[in-house]
């Protein structure tokens, strides 16, 4: 009898903070008005070489004309000679290329992301996938309020909630999810945290729908697996070392004691607002999961370090290519985590454009690292980190597909400036300029589909541009050198961007 009395209270307890938490988050929820941007006129850039991210190809002296937010005509020869009503900008000297896309970013889970997001289009960014959305925010979408207007990227796909115990605590659960997540208008699944039964019944039911999976791979699934599954995109080079592990001469025990680890678990019903909830519970763990690290964690660190096999590694990334999986490393996300206790992150300059409540969290979060984490542990985690680069010069020599990606979610990752951040990283990996100009223009447009549209300089496309001081191709420090951003059309030279960024800074984070 006292066992059930028991359960009864527990139950009963569940629905009271299921309830507390619809009221709570619902409350909170910002009204946001409709968002429109008004169609450009005409405007001509003039005298520029232009890049082709696909090729390499470069052409000297072009002409781009512009109109209602797309390219209208590009060549060699003015297409408005003597049309004084066309606003010409001179380029002479200078390269364009598509705009930028932050292929792994979370700016719109800020109630006011206005400052997130002009630090985004500021650093050249004109494009994002959102990594978790909600109800809320896929209907916001489909009322054209979502607050990217004029000074911000464009949003270019949207999940629903993030896939967790919360809302997919079994295989029933995240069937529903996934069914659930369909219905209002999903652009993909995002997988949390979920076990890997959980997974697996996604994946099929997913592939169904025709709703891509992408996100992290669950403790003890194998990486290749998960990818012939059908698991679309995969974020963080797992994460947990999912990919190290399949790399590793000890691989069968390193896979046999993750499936031992307990998974998390969840209530047998849907709680509403979980999207919200699981943002509220994960907040401090987002910012650096890596101070959550345990002495079980490092031991299997140690091992996957010292059992680092290449060829495996080789082996594996020809398996995930040829299971058409696209690997978003985010290389400067695992370095600001896992090495969060370098001096120059704490003293980098873009943290002025941040909400000082935000840098304080930083810092704490910061501080809890260095206090849990030892540092014989610390210091393993950054011979892990040259490793992941050796990984991904890997993933580029074998032909994986591979995106740019910031996740400025976390601990001194700015928005905007994290991705050039990501630039850096890839390079120290090995890659060429071209390899991570086109992962970040031309090959986001073709994971999405949208090559007709996206990451390309032609008629038709969508008006995003990048406007550079220094040959792309040439040197990766060039694809920082930005003279100015074309947003649907609208030309913002070096003068606008830094207004904007100053705009930001004076208040504290956000654009007033």
């Amino acid at each position: 009898m006292k066992r059930w009395i028991r359960r009864i209270a527990i139950a009963l307890l569940v629905l009271f903070l299921a309830g507390w938490a619809a009221l709570y988050f619902w409350a909170r929820e910002p009204y946001r008005p409709v968002v429109h941007i008004p169609a450009s006129g005409r405007v001509l850039l003039t005298g520029a070489t232009v890049v082709d991210p696909a090729t390499g190809a470069k052409t000297p002296g072009s002409f781009i004309l512009m109109q209602g937010g797309r390219i209208v005509s590009v060549g060699t020869a003015d297409p408005a000679a003597g049309d004084a009503a066309v606003q010409r900008i001179d380029l002479a000297g200078r390269f364009v290329t598509p705009g930028f896309n932050d292929m792994h970013a979370h700016p719109l889970g800020d109630a006011d992301p206005s400052g997130t997001l002009g630090l985004m289009l500021a650093n050249g960014v004109t494009g994002f996938r959102q990594m978790h959305g909600s109800d809320a925010m896929l209907q916001q979408r489909a009322e054209s309020r979502l607050p990217t207007g004029q000074l911000a990227p464009r949003a270019l796909i949207l999940p629903g909630g993030l896939l967790t115990p919360l809302n997919a605590s079994t295989p029933e659960r995240g069937i529903e999810a996934v069914r659930h997540q369909k219905e209002r208008g999903a652009d993909f699944i995002k997988i949390g945290l979920v076990s890997k039964p959980v997974l697996y019944a996604v994946l099929p039911e997913a592939r169904r729908l025709g709703l891509p999976v992408a996100g992290h791979v669950p403790q003890g699934v194998d990486i290749v697996d998960a990818a012939r599954r059908g698991m679309h995109a995969i974020e963080h080079l797992g994460p947990g070392g999912a990919a190290l592990v399949a790399c590793s001469t000890r691989q069968a025990e390193l896979r046999r004691e993750l499936d031992a680890i307990p998974v998390m678990k969840g209530p047998p019903f849907t709680i509403p607002y979980s999207d919200k909830l699981a943002d509220a519970l994960l907040h401090r763990l987002i910012i650096n999961p890596a101070a959550a690290t345990t002495p079980a964690d490092t031991r299997r660190r140690a091992i996957m370090i010292a059992s680092f096999d290449e060829a495996r590694c080789r082996r594996m990334a020809r398996a995930l290519r040829d299971a058409g999986n696209w690997q978003v490393p985010t290389l400067i996300r695992r370095k600001t985590t896992e090495q969060a206790d370098r001096p120059e992150f704490a003293r980098d300059p873009a943290l002025r454009y941040l909400p000082p409540a935000t840098l304080q969290l930083w810092k704490d979060v910061t501080a809890e690292f260095v206090e849990k984490v030892p540092a014989d542990a610390r210091a393993l985690m950054r011979r892990e980190y040259d490793l992941d680069l050796r990984l991904v010069k890997l993933f580029d020599e074998e032909g994986v597909p591979m995106l740019t990606g910031s996740d400025e979610s976390g601990a001194w990752a700015v928005a905007g400036f994290s991705l050039h951040a990501e630039f850096d990283e890839l390079a120290k990996a090995g890659l060429a300029p071209l390899r991570i100009l086109r992962m970040t223009t031309s090959d986001a447009a073709r994971f999405l589909g949208r090559t007709a549209t996206m990451g390309r300089v032609a008629p038709g496309a969508d008006a995003d541009l990048v406007v550079l001081d220094g040959d792309p191709t040439a040197d990766v420090r060039n694809l920082h050198r930005i003279a100015g951003v074309v947003r649907a059309g609208f030309w913002h030279d070096r003068a606008a961007l830094d207004r904007l960024l100053a705009r930001i800074e004076a208040g504290k984070g956000y654009l007033k």
